[in-house]
């Protein structure tokens, strides 16, 4: 396969590993497709070493290898260039990255003899859409190859830091949930530690630290780390929108789909990653059309890419600040002082996590306080008591998920029970577990540890007896408020500050005409993914109808 042999012992240890399903991550298309692939782009002979593309560019073309072999490399955080694979004849080049305008995480290079089928990236998309076999094929491959690429830290980028560390944590969900290959180097306990520090010269105070392309970020903002990467997109503050979503969770990248499908000009901005609170779900399991269930990551990185197969630009790392409703096309300011115009707005920012009133519970945040059970927080409190506080369908998930891994289990719930609240699938796996135990009419009352959470001491309600217990993490699913300060007025809430919506045909629509809500921040919204996916569809017709009384 051509995989350097440094990978090697990670490639037999995984039968997971994308890379060991060379036939789907790799294809070689037959005679038929690969003509059909031919005549969207123009044929090439390359020289030997001749590039197809750097990393660090943007915008690159698809690649059909027709004679020859094409090396793609990767350079590590140390500058130390690899093989990670070599295409051959009737394989071809790409990944997620050609759905977008982000800098590309690998290089290509020409071996001798090499003759290529160059395809445009509009007569990509277009492509795509035509040939749909090809077309399926295509997304499988890529959506495997940034897996493989996730999995064995490919792309050059490390994240230096104490894995506990709130900061650490942060990057490293951001990292991860926006689908970013990374090797993580956690300096309380890689070997590897010490001679980044060195050669870096950095000192415990400039931890966490990002190292891309030469670059060193220390103690950088999800912001700094995305626009070192490549993930901003540039805009032009004189063009104007049909369609502005903001927000990116399952309702908003829904809207966003059905949007851009319909062929209009579609952007999402989305502060921290795609998928929202859904996407930090370890799994969901009574999503439509999954019966195995589906992890909320790989949900939403579909979804994006989904959007993005039809035209859509999503804006990540960029979260909304204001709204100038004042006329058409309406205007939102976005956190770096940006601004994007827009003749119809769809308001999807959800809801922000509830938090506990207790004494310390700010400084533990991240360290040991979490709000997603996703494999990273899973592997932190491995082996350890943790506690889950909430009574829903998320907490239900999250406390499975982590039985798992964890020692015990606790879900704390202030009322009597779960069946007022959670799915009966859900009450009775918890029931059939050994690892969970529900404490009903019980509340965290005290937080233990320095720097990371040691332990805790909940309170009976009933009886007033106190319990200490050794902790590892504590989940807090308590739900939400809705995230609607941004609005700056324009819009009618209601009294906890959920967007009004009305009824009938105009059943998405705000107080404002042209400016929709879906999702979790509507008001009278069911919470669930696929309610908000349903929405976020829906309202397109609604979108349309008012884009159209804009031309009359």
């Amino acid at each position: 396969m051509g995989t350097d042999s440094h990978f090697q012992p990670q490639l037999t240890a995984d039968p997971s590993d994308p890379y060991k399903r060379e036939a789907q991550t790799f294809p070689e298309l037959n005679d038929d497709m690969a003509g059909r692939v031919a005549a969207f782009g123009s044929v090439e002979e390359l020289p030997e070493g001749g590039p197809l593309f750097d990393r660090g560019d943007r915008s690159v073309d698809f690649f059909l290898i027709l004679e020859g072999a094409v090396e793609v490399l990767d350079i590590d955080a140390k500058g130390h260039e690899r093989i990670v694979h070599v295409h051959g004849a009737r394989q071809f080049t790409g990944e997620l990255d050609l759905f977008n305008d982000r800098k590309i995480l690998v290089s290509a290079r020409a071996k001798p003899g090499t003759r290529v089928a160059r395809v445009g990236r509009l007569e990509f998309r277009r492509l795509i859409s035509a040939e749909p076999d090809i077309g399926e094929v295509v997304m499988r491959a890529f959506i495997l190859r940034r897996v493989g690429m996730m999995l064995h830290g490919e792309a050059g980028i490390a994240l230096i830091g104490p894995a506990h560390a709130a900061a650490t944590a942060r990057i490293e969900s951001f990292l991860r949930r926006n689908g970013l290959p990374h090797r993580q180097i956690d300096t309380e306990t890689d070997a590897d530690a010490g001679g980044f520090l060195e050669c870096f010269r950095l000192t415990s105070e400039d931890l966490p630290v990002v190292v891309v392309r030469g670059q060193t970020l220390r103690r950088p903002s999800n912001g700094q780390v995305a626009d070192a990467l490549g993930l901003t997109v540039e805009l032009d503050p004189d063009h104007v929108h049909d369609v502005a979503v903001v927000g990116g969770g399952p309702a908003g990248l829904a809207s966003a789909v059905y949007a851009a499908s319909e062929g209009l000009d579609t952007i999402v901005i989305e502060s921290i990653a795609p998928g929202g609170q859904a996407g930090t779900s370890s799994k969901i399991e009574n999503y439509l059309g999954f019966p195995t269930g589906i992890s909320g990551q790989a949900l939403a990185g579909r979804a994006q890419v989904q959007a993005q197969k039809f035209g859509a630009r999503l804006l990540i790392s960029r979260g909304a600040v204001g709204l100038d409703c004042s006329g058409v096309p309406f205007t939102v300011r976005l956190d770096d002082g940006t601004e994007i115009k827009s003749r119809a707005v769809v308001v999807a920012t959800g809801a922000r996590y509830r938090k506990l009133d207790l004494p310390r519970y700010a400084e533990l945040e991240g360290n040991g306080i979490y709000y997603a059970a996703t494999n990273m927080e899973a592997g932190l409190c491995a082996g350890q008591e943790v506690v889950v506080v909430g009574g829903g369908n998320s907490a239900g998930q999250a406390a499975i998920y982590l039985a798992r891994s964890a020692g015990h289990v606790h879900i704390l719930v202030r009322g009597k029970g779960l069946a007022d609240t959670m799915s009966r699938y859900l009450i009775e796996r918890i029931e059939a577990s050994d690892r969970i135990t529900l404490h009903p009419f019980t509340e965290v009352t005290e937080l233990e540890g320095e720097r990371h959470l040691e332990g805790l001491r909940w309170t009976d309600r009933r009886t007033g007896e106190t319990s200490r217990r050794s902790a590892g993490a504590l989940f807090v699913m308590i739900g939400a408020v809705p995230s609607t300060d941004w609005l700056d007025g324009c819009l009618e809430l209601d009294t906890t500050g959920f967007v009004k919506t009305g009824s009938g045909e105009t059943f998405f629509c705000s107080s404002k005409p042209g400016i929709f809500a879906v999702g979790d921040v509507r008001s009278g919204s069911v919470k669930r993914v696929a309610s908000g996916v349903g929405e976020g569809s829906v309202v397109v017709s609604s979108i349309h109808r008012y884009l159209e009384s804009l031309r009359q």
